[in-house]
């Protein structure tokens, strides 16, 4: 196997390690993720009314991608902590996602969950920004399942990624 095509995790025996990337040179590496929640239009309603029992749908999601994106590296096992200097992360009640197209029936409303991570670091943040958005996405299903006993969680995926030796993606713009 060319040595750019070996597995950068795992060592000669093939155990799974933490990459040392002590080699590398402080980057700006930016990414942008995005997780779809689907529910019924009695707990989209509930969102939009604030009037959900467990409280503001839309701040707590919020804060707890923003947490969530800090914590990565305690979630994931072979993930570096980094030093994030930007976490934002948006719910977009009824957008359209980024990539592809929802399908919903008459009975449905969604919300568009994305999360933008940001460091100058030694690497990438793309799995900050997917946790980020996944964990905004479980606690929309959370706070909202007391009203809905089928929200659907659709998709997580990376929209963007800045930075980095394998450089920019682009696999949709973000909102």
């Amino acid at each position: 196997m060319p040595d750019d095509a070996k597995l950068t995790h795992t060592n000669e025996q093939g155990e799974a390690h933490m990459v040392d990337v002590a080699h590398k040179q402080p980057t700006r590496r930016d990414a942008w993720a995005e997780s779809i929640v689907v529910m019924s239009v009695e707990a989209w309603n509930a969102v939009k009314a604030n009037s959900v029992k467990k409280g503001d749908v839309l701040s707590v999601a919020r804060i707890a991608g923003i947490m969530a994106a800090k914590r990565t590296h305690e979630l994931i096992p072979l993930c570096h902590p980094l030093k994030l200097s930007k976490i934002e992360v948006k719910l977009l009640p009824d957008a359209q996602p980024s990539l592809g197209s929802l399908d919903l029936r008459d009975d449905q409303r969604s919300i568009i969950v994305q999360a933008h991570v940001r460091a100058l670091d030694l690497t990438g943040v793309e799995m900050e920004a997917l946790t980020a958005a996944s964990v905004a996405a479980l606690t929309v299903y959370d706070m909202l399942k007391a009203i809905d006993k089928a929200i659907e969680i659709r998709s997580t995926h990376l929209l963007k990624k800045l930075g980095g030796k394998s450089g920019d993606v682009l696999f949709a713009e973000p909102h």
